[in-house]
């Protein structure tokens, strides 16, 4: 059961989030931000991380050229978050039956709210041949409205009516007949992140960088399998020991990882620098059809 102070934070968090990825561009309007919030306020911040982070990894090549819509992940993982938590619903259940399919449907809301603003951009027009300074400024932050109500209203309709459907539905794929469609779906959801570095890599020069994708690779195995099994042997020695030296040996940190990678990415600036090659907005497509800026 979802509170009512609940539904209000989440819905007017989902009013903002959409204004965040438009204007501020803060990362408050990202998947892994929206689980975040969600989990707090849901009170379960492992559930909303995780959903919320397999939709940043779904989404992270998936971009938008000019005015165009993508699926709205972030919609997606407040729903789904909300649902797990309150139905007790798995979260990779979550995320390939509700997040997955709510994103993808949220595009028409996102289509609503552009038409939405076309209204007050004529406005603008007309308080621009007027060289009324004001309407435009008051014109310009009522545009946020029709933005903010596209993400917040569905947002709110599901959170009210759609719980008992919800509830029905995890119980059913959990422990009813549709166990064996929910497994299926849990597999797949598995799959989604690898989806999007696939998604991701299409879009990066990886064929003249190949070397330090390789090399990123190995690195990464590599340093996987040194501290698991430093881990192992120092848990299993800790173990044997009559007094526990108090320690916990934990797996190869994550940090340590993108340290590694932003080093790797700074070596190939300081060569694009030095060379005289680096990337300019002209040139966004190599002779390999490889994209090279992040905009056409």
């Amino acid at each position: 059961m979802i509170e009512w102070w609940q539904i209000l934070l989440i819905t007017l968090y989902a009013f903002y989030q959409i204004i965040d990825e438009i204007t501020i561009v803060s990362s408050a309007g990202s998947p892994v931000f929206a689980g975040l919030v969600t989990g707090l306020i849901m009170g379960d911040l492992t559930t909303g991380l995780l959903i919320g982070g397999s939709m940043q990894l779904t989404v992270l090549g998936v971009g938008t050229f000019g005015g165009a819509s993508r699926i709205d992940a972030n919609s997606g993982t407040v729903i789904a978050t909300a649902f797990s938590v309150s139905a007790g619903m798995d979260p990779q259940l979550a995320l390939t039956t509700l997040a997955v399919p709510i994103a993808a449907l949220m595009v028409y809301t996102d289509i609503l709210g552009r038409m939405s603003n076309v209204f007050f951009a004529h406005r603008i027009d007309k308080n621009v041949d007027n060289h009324d300074y004001r309407g435009i400024s008051i014109n310009y932050l009522l545009g946020i409205v029709p933005w903010g109500l596209s993400r917040a209203i569905p947002i709110l309709l599901a959170l009210l009516f759609g719980g008992p459907f919800v509830a029905s539905l995890a119980e059913a794929m959990q422990h009813g007949v549709l166990k064996i469609i929910a497994d299926g779906l849990t597999l797949a959801g598995g799959v989604l992140p690898a989806l999007g570095f696939a998604i991701l890599l299409r879009y990066l020069p990886t064929k003249r960088h190949i070397a330090y994708l390789i090399l990123s690779f190995a690195l990464t195995s590599i340093f996987i399998t040194l501290f698991g099994n430093v881990a192992a042997i120092g848990n299993a020695l800790d173990g044997l020991l009559p007094a526990s030296l108090g320690r916990s040996y934990n797996s190869v940190p994550m940090l340590a990882m993108a340290a590694i990678g932003f080093a790797l990415a700074y070596m190939v600036y300081q060569r694009s620098v030095e060379s005289g090659s680096a990337p300019v907005s002209k040139n966004t497509t190599s002779t390999k059809g490889e994209i090279e800026d992040d905009e056409l």
